[in-house]
Formats: structure tokens, sequence, C-alpha cells
């Protein structure tokens, strides 16, 4: 089997300089929707027809097992098939998609396929507005005898309900022949694809029809009206698959994978929070609302609270994250570890049950077991040119306020006194202090401003 998806054109509706076939949905290309659903049939050939903004989508989407066939200029979907035909295997059947139809199914297409067999097989559906599509025209006996595009139908053949999907399947020997016979003589001076089924109709070549399950996997995108459309019906699906998996989501229309999400038993998930690349969530992990994870890890029973994001992180088993924390790439967090409000952790280890619970910054650091982080404490690790360490060894107590200026260690069981800035080496079991002495100044007078006269 041959696979070639039509992904040459320009989008002008899109009013982007971006190519259509790149817009996202769902956190990726629309185009790679559909390349990731031809790679799922396992096609000996996969061919991508490319044009408008050639440079931008083959970087964009480049793979060793994608044959690239340069449509210049674009002269409809049956020239741009024939722009295939030298990069396809011989024989065997030909699949046709579109690079802006993100949500065709591989179930679909297979039932398509199977239609296929020394056959003709078009994918069609019935809409109850079929405004701006191709008809399908049936006979009296309800063979399909022809394919007719809105703009060449005439009054009768518009009130047909029955449109052609574009998504279609044929004998591979056959649509050389048939794209070589091609005409451009229609109303938008086009080489269309669709003229090819009058011609198996004539050559006596059976030609089949195949239907999806759901109307919108063959909806296209030619505007963001549309793209937004499909976004919502692709989130409605990754949002029923994890509820038939077991998760809980307060509001299935308020939560956007982009991505993938893997999820355990018993998962909750609060409203309007984003998932993006790769997220895995273990065992009753509960996710707040607002949140943000990027390609993370959250164990077993962990707690993410409100506004927190988290990207190429590890939350360890038990953790309480936020609210309105920030665990940037690097973070690996073990089990029982507390980070709360305003916290910002970067590139940092830290060990079982320990806990920063309010408006520090970590960065560079690694952290043993059970050390408290106290309020304000910050890692000075960036001397203006290079990255620097802090360690804190088990059981160390840092006080509020303290500046851990990088290389620095924090012995096991020491303890940093407040308003500390360290420079040297804490020892282990002892109380490293730096600070000023206080002193009051008896019948000091505070300035006061002096009032002009206007």
């Amino acid at each position: 089997m041959n696979i070639v998806i039509l992904a040459a054109g320009q989008g002008k509706r899109m009013h982007s300089n971006l190519p259509k076939v790149l817009h996202p949905l769902a956190g990726k290309a629309l185009v790679s929707h559909v390349i990731d659903t031809a790679r799922s049939l396992s096609p000996r050939r996969l061919c991508l027809v490319y044009g408008h903004g050639g440079d931008v989508v083959r970087a964009a989407l480049d793979a060793p097992d994608l044959a690239w066939a340069l449509q210049e200029p674009q002269l409809g979907t049956g020239h741009a098939v024939q722009q295939a035909l030298p990069l396809i295997a011989d024989g065997g059947t030909t699949l046709v998609l579109y690079g802006d139809v993100p949500l065709i199914q591989a179930d679909t297409l297979k039932r398509l396929l199977r239609a296929a067999e020394n056959a003709l097989a078009i994918l069609t559906v019935e809409l109850p507005d079929p405004q701006g599509y191709g008809r399908i025209v049936r006979d009296a006996g309800g063979r399909v005898v022809r394919i007719v595009e809105q703009k060449d139908a005439h009054a009768d053949e518009r009130l047909i309900r029955e449109i052609n999907t574009g998504i279609m399947a044929m004998p591979t020997a056959r649509l050389g022949e048939w794209l070589g016979r091609l005409s451009s003589n229609n109303a938008q001076n086009e080489y269309y694809l669709t003229d090819i089924v009058g011609m198996a109709v004539e050559e006596g070549l059976p030609v089949h029809t195949a239907n999806p399950l759901h109307a919108w996997e063959v909806l296209g995108v030619n505007s963001k009206v549309q793209l937004a459309e499909l976004e919502r019906i692709a989130q409605r699906g990754y949002a029923e698959t994890l509820m038939e998996q077991g998760v809980r989501l307060a509001d299935p229309a308020r939560m956007d994978v982009r991505g993938s999400l893997e999820c355990g038993r018993d998962v909750f998930i609060d409203v309007n929070c984003v998932f993006e690349g790769q997220v895995q969530l273990a065992d009753a992990v509960e996710i707040g609302p607002n949140c943000v994870l990027k390609n993370a890890r959250i164990g077993t029973g962990a707690r993410i609270a409100a506004f927190t994001h988290i990207e190429d992180a590890i939350v360890g088993a038990d953790g309480m994250i936020g609210p309105f924390a920030r665990l940037r790439p690097g973070t690996e967090l073990a089990e029982d570890v507390h980070v709360g409000n305003f916290v910002e952790i970067k590139k940092s280890t830290i060990a079982a049950h320990s806990k920063a619970n309010h408006l520090a910054y970590i960065g560079d650091a690694t952290i043993g077991s059970r050390v408290n982080v106290g309020a304000g404490t910050i890692t000075c690790n960036y001397d203006g040119a290079s990255k620097h360490r802090t360690i804190i060894e088990d059981d160390a107590f840092i006080g509020s306020d303290t500046q851990l200026v990088a290389p620095v260690t924090v012995g096991r069981g020491a303890t940093v006194g407040a308003g500390t800035t360290l420079t040297k080496d804490a020892p282990a079991d002892s109380l490293t202090i730096s600070r000023a002495r206080q002193s009051s100044i008896a019948g000091w007078k505070r300035p006061v401003k002096q009032k002009t006269s206007r």
C-alpha cells in the first residue's frame, strides 16, 4: 500500500504566514496528526505532497520514512497526486489523505482500504449542510456514477447531502492512467482527482463507498474558526478517553492535552489544566485548577495545588506542590517533598521529606533528606559568567531570608540562622550565622516631610 498526503495548499483564509498544515491542533501540527495515523497503517511508501511554504514544511516534518513531492504551481488535487506518482511503489493500492483533515481515524481508513480491494473506494458522509463540498451522484440503483464539485453542480445536485470527503483509495496501476487523462476544463481550471470516479465507472471498475463512524473525522481546516472547532472536538475526545479509563475530571470541557497524558487509577484533574509533551500521573494524583504540566512525571498520591507550573521535572510519591509553585527543567523531587507557594526550583534534586514552603528560589542545588528551607531563601548560583552548585546535606535547617552563595556546602544537621549570607561552607551540627549586631538608638526622630506653600 502507498499513502499520499496532500499538503501543498496555502490556506489564505488562515490569514497567517505559517503554512496551513503546520498550524497546531492539540499540541502538534495538523499534518502531523495525519502522518501519525498513516504510519499506523504501515504503508510501503508514505509520500507528502508539499508546495506553499515548502522549506518550512520540510524542515518541520522531515523524517526518513517520508518521500517528498513538490507541487509547484498548485493546479488541483489531481495535479498534486501526479507529482507523487514517481515516488510511490507500483502495484497494490494507493490511499490519498489530506494534511488539513487531522482527525481521521485509522479504523475508518482500514474499512476504506477493505472496500478498495479490486475497486475504487471513496470515503463519504452525509451532512445536514453540505455547502461547499463535492456531491456523490448515484444512479437509480444506488451505484456511484460520479462526483460533482459544488461550483460545477446544478440545482438538483446541490440538494444531495452525501458528500465526498476527498479521501479515497484505488488500484495504483489504474491511478497513473487516470491521472494522465484529467482535464482542467471546469469552473476552477484545476485538475480534479474526483474526475477519476467517472473514468472508473466508464471502465466498469466497481466504485465502493465507506463511511466514518463520526462526521468530525473528515472535517477540514480552512480558517481559525474551523481550527478552534476541531480543537474542542479533539480535546473532548481526550477527555472522554481519560474518563473511560477512570480519571475524574472536574469539567471535561476545561482541560487541554497537547501531547500525551498517561494516568493511573483514581486520578483527579481540576479545571483549566494544560498538559504538554509527555506527562505521566501515577495513582491517586490530584491536580488543582489552572496548572500547566509539560514533560512531567508525578508520583503516586502527589497533590499539585492551583496555578502550579511544572516543566521537564519529576515529583515523587506523596509530594505536595504549590499553589503558585514553579518547577523548572532538571528538577527531581523524592517522596514526600513539600514545595509551597511562590517557590521556584531549577535543575535541583531534593531528597525525601524535605520542604521549602514559602517564597524561595532553589537553583543548581543538591538537597538531602529532612531539610527545611525557610521563607525568602535563595541559592545564588550565577556569578555572571558561570553556574555553581549548592549542597545542603541531610537534616539541615536553613533560616528565613538566607542567601547561599554557591559554590557552598551546608553540612549534615547544620543550622543556618535567619538573615545569613553564607559565602563559606557551614559545618555539620553547628549554628552558622552572619548578621549585624542589633542596636537601638533612643530618641531618634524620623524625618518629617516639609509642607510646601502653593
